[in-house]
């Protein structure tokens, strides 16, 4: 039978959602899933998880500060959440309003900064900013960091250094590639003085990522669209790994998506493009056999992709598991470290 969307669906006392970070990056938990195998670690366990020459591939976006308040002319109340800074002065947001904003609608953000809507794309409108100063200039300045929906204090000095990675480079996402979130530099220094090879690309994480699924048919879904990049240098050393029998071990969702979106051709390729790939049971991934993620929302698509890549059984075991034993969910909780399945069932969504 194809999945539904009520097949993803789990119960989540609230109390388990995490609304800050553990005190140390790598203080937090770490749920190790092999096949049907389930082991509770430390996450400053995983140097002992992994072999030289292994590669560990990580996505090197940095958050920006996303989140807009304002007024219309009219007077009325607006949030802007930028989705994607689409050239110097324009970018595609979401609009919280009390009436949807028609073309030309003037737009008056705080610190004064003014933005016109030059149209409407789906559920994103183009806004075009004025003054001499660029888009991500302006956001660094009088932008706030975009907490995701479930964190429900405002933003504060601590969420803006421990809601970003600590690799963070190149800006573009409107939320933080969590898996990342658990590394420090000292625990990156101990990685590569294993022989621990450490591998970067770019996924500019779209809000999008916190989109509910609105249809029953998963095949019926359509993915938003996300910025990728990635450089000759991760090709390579994933190329070398694969050939001297290393694993490469994804961390996070969006290094994965990055990583089957450039090899949906046949072999892993380098360079930029944009990606709506939605993986379900059933997809074979073709670059990594390990994945390191965090435990996601009910009925999401990362919820999903883990699914694929752990098996349908061992991920509800999984999760049945990390509820029991008071693990803590979503982008400030746990970890979990993931082999890949070997053989994936043939199903449908």
């Amino acid at each position: 039978m194809p999945l539904t969307l009520d097949d993803f669906g789990y119960a989540l006392p609230p109390e388990l959602i995490a609304q800050f970070p553990a005190p140390e990056r790598t203080a937090s938990r770490l749920l190790r899933l092999s096949g049907a195998t389930l082991s509770d670690r430390r996450f400053a366990d995983l140097p002992r998880l992994l072999r030289s020459g292994d590669v560990l591939v990580f996505n090197d976006t940095r958050v920006i500060m996303a989140r807009l308040y304002g007024v219309k002319a009219s007077g009325g109340r607006i949030e802007a959440l930028v989705e994607r800074v689409t050239g110097p002065h324009e970018a595609l947001v979401q609009l919280r309003a009390g009436h949807a904003p028609g073309p030309g609608t003037r737009l008056s953000f705080e610190a004064s900064i003014e933005a016109e809507v030059l149209e409407r794309r789906g559920d994103l409108y183009l806004l075009r900013f004025g003054g001499s100063a660029g888009v991500l200039e302006l956001l660094e300045r009088h932008g706030r960091l975009p907490l995701p929906p479930y964190i429900t204090h405002a933003a504060s000095e601590e969420d803006a250094a421990r809601y970003q990675t600590v690799y963070a480079h190149r800006p573009g996402a409107v939320a933080a590639p969590t898996a990342g979130l658990h590394f420090d530099a000292p625990m990156l220094a101990r990685l590569r003085d294993m022989g621990v090879q450490l591998a970067w690309l770019t996924l500019h994480v779209g809000a999008g990522t916190f989109q509910p699924v609105r249809v029953s048919k998963l095949a019926e879904h359509r993915m938003h669209s996300e910025r990728y990049d990635i450089p000759p240098a991760t090709v390579q050393a994933i190329t070398r790994a694969r050939a001297a029998g290393r694993a490469v071990i994804a961390v996070g969702t969006t290094s994965l998506r990055a990583l089957e979106s450039a090899a949906r051709a046949g072999e892993l390729q380098p360079g930029a493009g944009e990606t709506d790939l939605f993986i379900t049971p059933g997809y074979s991934f073709r670059v990594a056999d390990r994945l390191i993620t965090n435990f996601h929302l009910p009925k999401s698509t990362l919820l999903m992709l883990v699914a694929a890549f752990a098996g349908m059984e061992p991920m509800r075991a999984a999760y049945s598991h990390a509820i029991a034993q008071r693990y803590r969910f979503f982008s400030y909780g746990d970890a979990m470290l993931i082999d890949k399945i070997e053989h994936p069932p043939n199903i449908t969504g």
